[in-house]
């Protein structure tokens, strides 16, 4: 099936109008017709060629909002005309240990998932073409029903990557009532954590090396803001935090925040910068049995919690759209932190051209 896409070509040709194949749907496919779609830190490094493997031609996009338009027959999931969103994944092994405790995000398969663009996470088998395109075929297990207002559609597309990475933390560790929870940086996934953490119950407190975002942050959902360059504002809170999710893609020094962390508290890291952390005193975590973890996006039935209770709590992404024409503009303005805080991109604008 021929479908319009924008396409990186090579790493170092902007992304231009192309079209692409997609398969016709099988029994247990859904056909969605793309309304929205995401723009991620991972598309602009994909795009670019930055993370080894990039198969090319790539077609970005894992923050996929649409309209089901046709479905195979032993389809139950969904139907047509129902609004749903795709994320990261499009396919995993189902049959490993993680998959099958409904955390695809972790599969132990031989190839690991299968993303939504990029192919398999072992590089191998064939590309994927993702989000910046017409329409996109996927089994109906990795489709998430929305039930978000229609008018709300477009800021829902980033929950599918940025929401999902913050909630799954944010769930594994317990945030909630009487739980203290730090958040470092605000940005596309930060802003996201705040308000995630802030509507589960727990006293909030956003981490910015900028004083300007400090109102920014309260707005948001923060109880507290500390401008993490000023070491009174941090020693203020020594061991005090239960939880801290940090979002910062960028090379820091992680014992600020350890230092920071109650006895058996953790620090999370969900960014991934391009090159090592300083490697971390080890005193404070065993003079506190703290730890430093990670996470990585989340499962199919952690996704489908996470947009259940932003549609229940009005919870959305903070939004610039953009057209599809626009993207290159809007990852040099990414590569500067000029977007508060998604971009997301009106498929409206590739289907008229």
């Amino acid at each position: 099936m021929q479908t319009k896409a924008f396409a990186a070509q090579s790493a170092t040709t902007p992304l231009a109008e192309t079209v692409i194949d997609r398969r016709e749907p099988g029994p247990k496919d859904v056909l969605i017709d793309i309304l929205y779609c995401g723009v991620c830190h991972s598309d602009l490094h994909t795009a670019r060629g930055e993370w080894g493997g990039v198969k090319f031609p790539s077609v970005p996009g894992h923050e996929i909002v649409g309209r089901v338009s046709a479905v195979g027959g032993e389809v139950t999931k969904v139907a047509p005309g129902d609004i749903v969103g795709v994320g990261c994944m499009v396919d995993s092994c189902r049959t490993c240990h993680s998959c099958e405790e409904g955390l695809e995000q972790f599969c132990e398969g031989p190839h690991g998932f299968l993303g939504t663009y990029n192919g398999w996470m072992d590089g191998s088998g064939d590309n994927t073409f993702g989000g910046y395109s017409a329409a996109i075929t996927v089994d109906e297990h990795f489709v998430l029903r929305i039930n978000h207002d229609e008018a709300d559609l477009a800021a829902v597309a980033p929950l599918l990557c940025a929401g999902i990475t913050t909630w799954s933390p944010l769930r594994h560790w317990n945030v909630g009532p009487g739980k203290k929870v730090g958040v470092v940086g605000i940005g596309g996934l930060g802003h996201m954590g705040v308000k995630l953490a802030h509507a589960l119950g727990a006293h909030v407190v956003a981490f910015t090396t900028s004083e300007s975002k400090r109102q920014a942050a309260l707005d948001l959902g923060a109880d507290e803001v500390v401008v993490s360059t000023d070491p009174g504002q941090m020693k203020a809170h020594a061991r005090s935090f239960d939880f801290i999710l940090n979002t910062v893609a960028a090379p820091h020094n992680l014992d600020a925040y350890t230092t920071l962390l109650k006895r058996d508290g953790a620090l999370t890291l969900v960014g991934v910068p391009s090159s090592p952390h300083p490697s971390p005193n080890i005193f404070p975590l065993i003079a506190g049995r703290r730890s430093i973890a990670g996470s990585l996006i989340g499962g199919i039935a952690e996704t489908q919690e996470m947009l259940d209770f932003c549609a229940e709590h009005g919870i959305t992404s903070d939004i610039e759209m953009i057209a599809m024409q626009d993207i290159d503009a809007a990852y040099d303005r990414m590569l500067k932190s000029d977007v508060k805080y998604r971009f997301v991109i009106d498929m409206a604008t590739l289907k008229a051209a």
